[in-house]
């Protein structure tokens, strides 16, 4: 080998070692940095800062909070055409460059200079997704700087394909618009792949500007900005220039619509869960977003309810339905009223309403825990406590009648006797096991008993269910689980969730479970009698008709049905339209529950003291002392909606209930 040869051969060994040795000093270099910076692969799980998904039961979406993506293209679904306008509207070498594309920044610094003002800029589609992503959008030397080394690192990461996947997935479009298929949706009422050419250049040249090109704010501008974006389509070859002609003459036969999920498809029962979340989790998980939110709600129930609740609301009235599931306490239906855009007041949760008879649960479920047998006579007939009279509907008294056949009628004189015979406690002991008087607290009145305290339609539904699940109450919740931004479970009800508690005693329940179906089978509530399987209920209706109530139960599924005006006027009707109505609601979806009988009645083995009639004339004579029941309770509680009239003035502090 000669001397020229040898030279060469070191020359190209040290050319060798130095490229070799820039080739590690870059990879450690860029080891280095990554280490600093987020995984880019993660980038499939982002989800913005105070985005909330509430999902139903089955995993519907119900609603998306806060700037949330509301609907993506799935991978690998993306149309060309799209894909080809962002292209060439946000980076024409985006096929070329490794993330920052150096060709881009000189020829954009160029233009400017030009120009003599900022016209182009030269932040490539992945700088774009890399700063929606992980950065802020302040425009600092620093930001910018950590935007291009993320832009390589995802280029290192993910393919060209994923990268403008993302992107466009993610990418805020102006009019509450993230992601082109929100877009599509909100200014042509279209999915993307149904975009026509002049509608997807329109939509790629929103980037830059979104809320100053939006079409729905500045259509001149935005007919500008789409006329640019066609001729850059036609100089990358996307598209012919006869297409880009007739493209450039279409008008923008904008059809707009709302985003997707934007609107909650169960207002009133999405407001519940917002109100009730921060009692689950702190307010920096809320704030942080990505939250996913399995909720409790059968969406396709809510459906059929909310068709058959105004279908039967007798004279326009307002209604409300609520349904629980007794053995979990989970809420599967929630309606707050009839049109949750003219009033957000819920009037399942929020509104105090008389529940007139209904409230006859805890004095029959207190006399049962007393001793006292369904056979037990009464005597029904006219009758006075200190100056309180109560009457029967329409003035009919039976005289000598079982304790059973009073409910199954409900008589208001034996449900008074009732409670003066066990005692003002009692009442209020049986009714506080239940849910019910914990907050509000219950007076010792005589018209207690039919229903003179006003109550939520939600704490009425959750007793009555407490009584279908055989005493035991469960607290009513929406919520099943709460999953975080990486999908990580930060709630659930099965391992956080409240776990029950033992109200009454089970032959208690039962018993009462065999009084309410001969409510159903022959009583007040035949109305809501099914042709296939037992039901358990009650009515109730307060002084005037102001409220008609049904509550019914079958052993898997407790629902209430309200109606009542907001201004507490008559409504000249009676408990049997709302037992219709949950008849109507019971047959769109009884089939989902196989046929299940109630326990049988027990036989009772406690049996009646004559102390405890002692205990309740003692509790009688105090409240006459204390309270003087022959004036009634306080005046009404009741809530109005915001805005609403006073509704106290017309109302009956005395409520003669059936």
């Amino acid at each position: 080998m000669n001397r020229t040869n040898r030279h060469w051969i070191l020359i190209a060994g040290a050319a060798f070692a130095l490229g070799g040795g820039v080739a590690v000093a870059e990879q450690s270099v860029n080891k280095a940095i990554d280490s600093f910076l987020p995984d880019a692969r993660g980038i499939t799980r982002f989800s913005r800062p105070g985005t909330i998904t509430l999902l139903s039961s089955d995993g519907q979406v119900i609603q998306k909070l806060g700037p949330a993506t509301r609907e993506k293209i799935a991978t690998g679904e993306m149309p060309p055409l799209v894909e080809q306008a962002f292209v060439a509207a946000e980076d024409r070498r985006f096929y070329q460059h490794n993330g920052i594309d150096l060709w881009g920044i000189s020829r954009a610094l160029l233009t400017n200079l030009r120009k003599g003002s900022v016209r182009e800029g030269a932040s490539t589609i992945t700088q774009q997704l890399a700063r929606t992503v992980f950065l802020s959008q302040d425009r600092t030397i620093t930001r910018k700087l950590k935007e291009a080394a993320l832009a390589t690192k995802l280029e290192r990461q993910l393919s060209k394909a994923q990268i403008l996947e993302q992107y466009l997935n993610y990418v805020y479009l102006g009019s509450g618009a993230y992601g082109i298929s929100d877009a599509a949706w909100v200014y042509f009422s279209k999915t993307p792949n149904q975009l026509t050419l002049p509608e997807a250049a329109l939509i790629a040249g929103l980037p830059p500007a979104p809320s100053l090109y939006s079409p729905l704010v500045n259509p001149d501008l935005a007919l500008q900005r789409r006329s640019v974006v066609l001729d850059r389509m036609k100089q990358a070859g996307f598209i012919s220039a006869t297409e880009a002609d007739a493209a450039n003459t279409s008008p923008l036969n904008l059809k707009p619509a709302i985003p997707k999920y934007f609107n909650s498809a169960a207002p009133y029962f999405t407001s519940w869960v917002a109100q009730k979340l921060p009692n689950l989790i702190n307010s920096d998980q809320i704030e942080m977003g990505g939250l996913k939110i399995q909720t409790s709600l059968n969406l396709d129930w809510q459906k059929e309810a909310k068709q058959v609740l105004f279908k039967n609301n007798p004279g326009n009235t307002q209604g409300a339905m609520v349904s629980i599931e007794p053995s979990t306490g989970l809420v599967r239906v929630m309606i707050g009223g009839n049109d949750f855009m003219a009033s957000q007041f819920n009037r399942a949760t929020q509104a105090l309403r008389s529940p007139g008879s209904t409230f006859k649960l805890f004095p029959y479920a207190a006399a049962i825990n007393a001793g006292i047998k369904p056979e037990y006579k009464f005597i029904d007939k006219p009758s006075c406590w200190n100056k309180y009279c109560p009457k029967n509907f329409g003035n009919k008294y039976l005289g000598s009648v079982s304790m059973a056949d009073a409910l199954k009628n409900s008589l208001n004189t034996v449900a008074v006797q009732i409670l003066a015979k066990v005692g003002f406690d009692d009442v209020i002991n049986m009714a506080n096991q239940l849910g019910i008087g914990n907050e509000r607290p219950l007076g010792k009145y005589y018209p207690l008993a039919i229903g003179a305290y006003e109550q939520t339609v939600l704490d009425m539904t959750a007793a009555y269910a407490a009584v279908a699940n055989r005493g035991f109450y469960m607290k009513p919740t929406p919520f099943e689980e709460i999953r975080g931004p990486n999908n990580e479970l930060l709630w659930s009800r099965r391992i956080d969730g409240d776990m029950g508690r033992r109200a009454i005693d089970r032959d208690v329940a039962d018993t009462m479970n065999w009084m309410l179906q001969r409510v159903v089978s022959g009583g007040t509530g035949i109305a809501a009698k099914l042709p296939d399987r037992p039901v358990s209920g009650k009515t109730g209706t307060s002084e005037g008709a102001r409220d008609l109530w049904f509550i019914g139960s079958i052993p898997q599924l407790t629902t209430a049905v309200w109606f009542g005006y907001d201004n507490n006027r008559e409504t000249h009707s009676g408990s049997g339209e709302a037992a219709w109505t949950w008849k109507q609601f019971m047959l769109k979806i009884k089939d989902n529950f196989e046929v299940k009988p109630f326990p049988p009645k027990p036989m009772m083995s406690r049996t009646f003291k004559g102390k405890k009639a002692s205990k309740a004339s003692k509790d009688s004579d105090a409240a006459d002392k204390t309270n003087d029941p022959s004036k009634g309770p306080p005046p009404p509680r009741y809530i109005a909606p915001p805005g609403g009239p006073p509704l106290t003035d017309n109302f009956e502090p005395l409520p003669i209930t059936y």
